[in-house]
């Protein structure tokens, strides 16, 4: 299965982009949707968040963890962002790695992961290629501006605190230029699922090889032929995950 990251600057057009490749029938790893699971009431997200920033965090109506507060807590302070992130970020990654193993057991040639910080968590290093949504600056500040309420100063501050997207642009296999509309966005999307899903050959063979492994273990010790067998599955399991 090829894992495929998907990310971009905020308000680039990475949630549309997610989007088209459901629409196509890839599955779709939300690391955002994940986040919002953790920190709800009774997860160990949620608790170990009050007690580094205490129930000033809290909706008042109904418990929940008011994200937009925290956000403006942590987004000029460094070592709050840290403490957020030690609470947060293991459990998303336990989910994500359950939900890539779920679509590898069911056949799936590729699915997509999508994380907003995927270079700057360190997460690309599971992806066998990641493909950057990226608009122009402007475009960037302007969406900011209509969808979150924001002024200018507060929108080019936003775009200002992450990774520069030429950064991103420069590490990705693969570019989708969402400048020109929705229906532009989803030719290239549509180019991508096409040329880099693997044949059913290959995702078969990925999927079967682990059954190959358990088999050849006893014999790995007494043949050549055993343990040909077992590196040649997994060289296999490896190949369908990084070598494209």
């Amino acid at each position: 299965m090829l894992i495929v990251g998907l990310t971009g600057g905020i308000a680039t057009g990475k949630s549309t982009a997610s989007q088209a490749f459901r629409a196509r029938g890839v599955p779709v790893i939300d690391a955002d949707v994940i986040a919002h699971q953790i920190m709800e009431p009774g997860e160990v997200s949620y608790n170990l968040i009050l007690q580094q920033f205490g129930e000033d965090v809290l909706q008042k109506d109904t418990k929940a963890i008011d994200r937009g507060k925290l956000g403006s807590i942590v987004f000029n302070d460094s070592d709050k962002r840290q403490t957020l992130n030690r609470c947060t970020h293991p459990y998303v990654r336990r989910r994500i790695l359950y939900q890539l193993l779920g679509c590898y057991l069911r056949g799936y040639p590729m699915c997509v992961l999508d994380v907003p910080l995927l270079y700057e968590s360190g997460m690309d290093k599971m992806c066998g290629k990641v493909v950057v949504v990226s608009c122009t600056g402007e475009r960037q500040i302007v969406r900011l501006m209509d969808r979150n309420g924001f002024s200018r100063e507060e929108a080019e501050a936003r775009v200002k605190s992450q990774m520069p997207i030429e950064e991103k642009e420069r590490r990705a296999a693969r570019v989708l230029d969402n400048n020109k509309g929705l229906t532009e966005l989803e030719r290239q999307v549509d180019d991508l699922v096409e040329k880099w899903t693997p044949s059913l050959f290959r995702t078969w063979g990925a999927l079967l090889a682990p059954v190959g492994i358990v088999v050849s273990l006893p014999f790995a010790r007494l043949s050549t032929l055993g343990f040909g067998t077992l590196c040649t599955c997994a060289a296999w399991i490896a190949g369908s995950l990084f070598i494209n």
